[in-house]
């Protein structure tokens, strides 16, 4: 297998609170390699985004403990600011969960979306403008050079969220991370944003990282994906070994969770159980093990490895690790 173009071994970041400190991300490992499509999913206050914004160095006013981020050879957690801007917006770009929040209310959206050529490229405002209008028009804003003179708040959602997406690809980064970037969309719209994300993972071979709650969507777009509980990740594999066999519990009940139209038999749908715990008193053992429905007695003692489990997946389950298949209940 090739070389990895970025990989987290062992991450770790805190945020210190009046209650305690939250273990927002604990222990995440992976890799995504060039021109792949990573998912990562998991109900919300995971860690999904908190890994992510990890990643690019803006996690702040949390603060990464251990762990490393390895792109091209060098440990981003270690490099100065300076040197992280430099690689942040030009190699590694981001698409926030809510372009309206993202995007400045003030500045046109072209000039917006030409500052990171201005910036990585020390372009001029004109040639930086002109390649912006292109990357609008691009990503389907229609009338591109004339929208480019509008402020965010002309823009509806779908508009404003392919603005974000043009930014991003202005310097056309080696890794795109889409944070939920469907999540406040319509469902036509999202189907239009989606189609867009592929095209650029085939036009340009960026890499990508998708963070969502939409199985769905991950079925569709994504060759790997891995899933997050507490901060921790309890499973990952390829995409279709997943969803066909999952080896965690939580996965198995997420899928549980949500309609699936090639059912024989219509049951109504089985939600999980309980609550997400509190990331500052987790409890012991397995931190899903009071919603679990398999949990055996060593769930609520030990802290379960992420081995592997099968062929392809890796799970951090004592189920089943000790070779349990996940039917039934």
């Amino acid at each position: 297998m090739t070389q990895p173009l970025l990989e987290v071994q062992d991450l770790h970041t805190v945020f210190s609170t009046k209650e305690g400190t939250v273990k927002a991300v604990d222990g995440v490992s992976f890799e995504l390699h060039s021109g792949e499509t990573l998912g990562i999913v998991g109900e919300s206050g995971c860690g999904k985004s908190v890994t992510a914004m990890s990643i690019m160095r803006l996690q702040r006013p949390g603060r990464i403990v251990g762990g490393k981020v390895m792109f091209k050879g060098q440990d981003l957690t270690r490099i100065s600011e300076y040197e992280m801007r430099e690689i942040r917006g030009r190699e590694i770009a981001m698409i926030f969960q809510d372009p309206m929040t993202s995007l400045n209310p003030v500045y046109r959206v072209g000039w917006q979306v030409s500052e990171p050529t201005r910036l990585h490229n020390g372009w001029d405002a004109r040639k930086a403008l002109s390649s912006a209008v292109n990357m609008l028009g691009r990503v389907g804003i229609p009338s591109a050079s004339a929208r480019a003179r509008d402020y965010p708040h002309q823009f509806s959602g779908g508009m404003r969220q392919r603005a974000m997406i043009a930014m991003g690809l202005t310097t056309t980064p080696q890794v795109l991370i889409a944070d939920e970037p469907t999540t406040a969309l319509d469902v036509t719209i999202q189907a239009q944003i989606l189609d867009l994300l592929r095209d650029v993972n085939r036009e340009f071979g960026t890499a990508t990282i998708l963070i969502t709650h939409n199985l769905g969507v991950v079925a569709g777009m994504c060759q790997r994906l891995i899933v997050m509980y507490a901060g921790k990740v309890v499973e990952a594999g390829p995409t279709a070994d997943v969803f066909a066999n999952p080896k965690h519990p939580y996965t198995w009940s997420l899928l549980r969770s949500i309609p699936r139209l090639d059912a024989e038999r219509h049951e109504p749908l089985k939600p999980i159980e309980g609550l997400p715990p509190n990331l500052v008193d987790l409890p012991s053992g397995c931190a899903f093990h009071p919603r679990c429905v398999f949990r055996v007695e060593r769930c609520a003692r030990d802290v379960p490895a992420l081995i592997q489990v099968g062929g392809t997946q890796r799970a951090a389950c004592w189920v089943t690790q000790a070779g349990t298949e996940l039917k039934g209940v």
